[in-house]
């Protein structure tokens, strides 16, 4: 049996998810801060792991060489 349809919106400044309800009716999803969108953005930690959002977001400003957005807007 498959699955829920599901959206992904990956935009350049922030990103959604949504899906169908079982009513057929769409749904957005939350994030762990409990927001429907979540900021674009991607930080490679030293040890190899990797944050996303809000906390990629906030890594941005102490470590930029490190840190991953707007990539929409850097390929041509």
């Amino acid at each position: 049996m498959a699955g829920p349809a599901i959206g992904i919106d990956l935009g350049t400044t922030y990103s959604a998810i949504a899906m169908l309800g079982e009513s057929g009716s769409p749904m957005m999803l939350t994030n762990r801060e409990g927001g429907r969108i979540t900021p674009s953005v991607v930080y490679f930690q030293e040890d190899g792991s990797v944050l996303v959002g809000e906390m990629a977001k906030r890594s941005a400003a102490v470590n930029p060489l490190d840190t991953v957005e707007w990539v929409k807007r850097l390929a041509k």
